[in-house]
This record gives structure tokens, C-alpha cells and sequence, in this order.
């Protein structure tokens, strides 16, 4: 059966009107590897003029990308490009700090070479730092593109609106979930599948603050859950794993999941768990 005339026309007038606000998802993911591998991974040796020509290069590209955001005109972005490489100092410091932490407390890494070229939590770091600059800057649409980006290739999910500290170490990764208002201090180290988020998703609060606050010097591990705006954990508390919290944690707390550990004798187990998998 043929499609309709109006239904192709509805497509095309759609794509028109989106036609100025469109980014062109490979030169962004050429943009974030490219600027990533300039600063951490060259693959010559460098000289000072060829890292010129490189951040030349990965201007250019920038301000093309955010030349094609809605309504961006040129001088906008050529303003906005300016801002993003005079804060990258401040952030491939910040990184390098969060590339030290892993180093420090990772028992399974012995170089940071290692953390570099190997780490997705390190990566999915770096993704969310850049992009959350650009949210800063209030580029519209950019910075979420780069954040899925950096969620499909790693795992975790950081949402550039999201408030992090310096110090940052995420482990393992995969499944981790940080809201648009989560607010995290320094020295914070996050395991595999723990979520930061709202209690209340409705489109009504997108405005309030819906995710939690963590403070300095907090260990969470792996499947804890932690919603709500007004949920602060404490300095220097420890969150143990799969944990429920939708309340404030005093510092200096340790909040954990009671284990029991049963032997079995020889009768029959019950119903309810004689199943097979």
C-alpha cells in the first residue's frame, strides 16, 4: 500500500523546520574522541606547534557544531567556542585530579596510562565535564548530545546539568545514573548501578530540584539507589550496596542492607524456592 502525499509532506515540513537545529552526530563524536585524545592520548610525539594546529582544529570543529544549534548565529558562536577552550585548562586540571583519584584507591590499576586508555568510568568523566561546561554556557542541545554519546560507550548515564566535585571516581561504571540537579562534592567515589535520582518524575517539577545532594568525601557502592531533591548524604558516610534512600543521611553515617546467612539442612526446601533457571 502506497504511503500518502500528506504523511511524506508532514515528514518533509518537519525535517525543514529542524533542519537549523540538527548536529551532525558523527563530527560531534569525531570532536569528543578527537579533543579527548589530544589531551590524553597522543599518538606521536608532540611538539607545541603541531598541538597548536590539533586545538585549532578542535575549534573549528566546535564552533561548527554549535553554529548549528537553533537560532546560534556566528558571532554567538565563535563567543561561546572562545569560553569553552579558555575553561579547558581549568577542566583537564579538574581531570587530571579525578585520574589521580582512580589511581590512589583502585587496587586493579597500576599506571595512569592504564586509567587513560582503558577506563569508561574516566571517559564518561571526561564527557560529562565538557558537556557540563557547555550546559553552563547555555548552548541548547549540544551538550545532551555529547552526554548520550558518552552513555552509549560507557554505560553511564551523566546529565550535564549535574553538579560534581573534583576528586571524582566512578568504578566499574556500567548502570550509573546522575540526575540533572544532583549535586556532589569532592572526593566522592561511585560504584556500578547506583542511581541519583527523583522521586517524582512529572514534567511539572522540571524545574525544581528533583535529585539528591551528596557530600564531600562519600562511598557509594554498587545498586545503591538515592532520590529526591531534598536528600542529602552527609561528609564522609558510607552507603553499602543496594540500598533505598529517600532521606537525609547525617555525616559520618554508614548505611547498609542486613545479611543473614542461613545453613540449609537436609529436608526439603520450600516451594518457593525449588525453581530452575
Amino acid at each position: 500500500m502506497p504511503v500518502s502525499v500528506d504523511f511524506i509532506g508532514n515528514i518533509l515540513q518537519n525535517k525543514k523546520l529542524g533542519s537549523h537545529g540538527f548536529f551532525d552526530k558523527t563530527k560531534m563524536e569525531t570532536f569528543v574522541t578527537g579533543l579527548y585524545n589530544t589531551l590524553f592520548l597522543p599518538q606521536h610525539i608532540d611538539t607545541e606547534e603541531q598541538l597548536q594546529q590539533d586545538f585549532e582544529k578542535l575549534n573549528k570543529a566546535l564552533f561548527e557544531l554549535i553554529l548549528s544549534g537553533v537560532n546560534h548565529d556566528e558571532s554567538w558562536a565563535k563567543k561561546q567556542t572562545e569560553i569553552f577552550f579558555d575553561e579547558l585548562s581549568n577542566i583537564y586540571h579538574t581531570l587530571i585530579l579525578d585520574a589521580g583519584s582512580i589511581l590512589e584507591f583502585d587496587p586493579a590499576t597500576e599506571s595512569l596510562e592504564e586509567i587513560l586508555l582503558s577506563y569508561p568510568g574516566f571517559f564518561a568523566t571526561y564527557v560529562y565535564r565538557i558537556s557540563h561546561q557547555l550546559w553552563m554556557q547555555e548552548v541548547n542541545t549540544l551538550p545532551r548530545v555529547i552526554s548520550e554519546y558518552g552513555h552509549s560507550k560507557t554505560g553511564v548515564d551523566i546529565h550535564p546539568g549535574a553538579e560534581i566535585g573534583k576528586h571524582f571516581f566512578i568504578d566499574h561504571g556500567t548502570g550509573i545514573v546522575i540526575g540533572e540537579t544532583t549535586v556532589i562534592g569532592d572526593h566522592v567515589k561511585i560504584y556500578q548501578g547506583v542511581t541519583l535520582g527523583a522521586l517524582n518524575v512529572s514534567k511539572e517539577f522540571a524545574n525544581q530540584k528533583r535529585h539528591p545532594n551528596i557530600e564531600d568525601n562519600v562511598i557509594i557502592y554498587s545498586g545503591a539507589t538515592i532520590l529526591g531533591g531534598n536528600t542529602t548524604v552527609g561528609k564522609d558516610s558510607i552507603i553499602g550496596g543496594n540500598v533505598w534512600i529517600t532521606q537525609n543521611v547525617p555525616a559520618n553515617s554508614l548505611v547498609y542492607n542486613k545479611s543473614e546467612i542461613k545453613i540449609k539442612d537436609n529436608g526439603p526446601l520450600p516451594e518457593s524456592l525449588t525453581f530452575v533457571i
